[in-house]
């Protein structure tokens, strides 16, 4: 084995890594803060409905416009509310996507 690291690779060069890494690991926490810190909302039929979620996908609130509110269709309403819901956490996991792909260079690091 190379004095001070891997065979073929020179011992700066580890040091080197290691403070990238580190660098890498700080720059994702902030930016996990900072999506996690933003409100996400999506609107669906017309307006009808509307959800609001932040980056960490806890729901802040629903807005449902009662003029939507049919008592003999609380099937549509329900499929309202999902689709918000879902779509709500569609743009913030986009977001989170490519916020972290800028801070990685594109690596594929699970998040």
């Amino acid at each position: 084995m190379a004095k001070g690291g891997f065979p073929g690779m020179g011992g700066g060069n580890i040091a080197q890594m290691m403070k990238q890494a580190q660098k890498m690991q700080q720059e994702i926490a902030r930016v996990q803060e900072e999506i996690g810190n933003q409100e996400f909302e999506a609107s669906v039929g017309g307006g009808a409905v509307k959800a609001i979620i932040n980056g960490k996908k806890e729901f802040k609130s629903i807005v449902i416009d009662p003029a939507c509110v049919d008592p003999d269709d609380v099937e549509m309403l329900q499929d309202l509310v999902l689709s918000a819901v879902n779509e709500a956490i569609k743009t913030a996991e986009e977001a989170m996507a490519s916020a972290m792909e800028s801070v990685t260079g594109g690596l594929k690091l699970g998040f």
